[in-house]
């Protein structure tokens, strides 16, 4: 049975400023999106690929895949190209995924961020979860695991703003183009 908005008002199951703060625009309340990206373009953080500048990325945030919109760039580069922590924070999981392959997620300092790097050819030797990361540090290399196509090896760079819960895996999506077009190049190997 369908259930409309006062349906679920009247059953207390949400409220009306949970309605409200999705439904109309509140002045000073921004929608969790734009949230993110305002905290994102504060973040002073470097392009994830050595050797790429920034005039080199291409949006594909909102490109469709099967199913799905991207919600992420990718950025083209030779295999074994070091991938490099977009800002400091720390590793919070290391996964291996289907879709994703090898991939990282690094929290940013306050835990409010999320930054996800997928089809990593291998890691850095030594990264571990819960460690801390320096902006510019090597935490992989470009790949093509997962259901990457193995002749485009590539880095799937997401961020998304997180919970709550700090859940490693689950947030709002932030579109990572336009802070890292204005993002420094990425530093040298160290």
């Amino acid at each position: 049975m369908k259930r409309g908005v006062f349906q679920w008002l009247a059953a207390g199951s949400v409220s009306l400023a949970g309605v409200l703060a999705f439904a109309l625009p509140i002045p000073g309340i921004a929608p969790p999106a734009a949230d993110g990206a305002a905290l994102l373009a504060q973040r002073p953080l470097v392009i994830p690929v050595a050797g790429v500048r920034s005039e080199q990325l291409v949006d594909t945030f909102e490109q469709g895949r099967p199913g799905h919109r991207h919600e992420a760039i990718d950025i083209l580069a030779p295999r074994g190209t070091p991938v490099h922590a977009v800002d400091d924070g720390k590793v919070a999981k290391l996964f291996t995924s289907v879709p994703g392959g090898l991939t990282i997620y690094h929290f940013d300092p306050a835990g409010r961020l999320a930054y996800y790097y997928a089809h990593l050819d291998r890691y850095a030797p030594g990264l571990k979860e819960g460690m801390p990361l320096r902006r510019g540090d090597v935490i992989g290399y470009v790949g093509t695991t997962g259901n990457a196509s193995p002749d485009a090896p590539h880095l799937h760079f997401a961020v998304f703003r997180l919970g709550p819960l700090k859940q490693w895996w689950k947030g709002d999506a932030i579109n990572p183009y336009p802070a890292l077009r204005q993002a420094a190049s990425s530093v040298a190997a160290k």
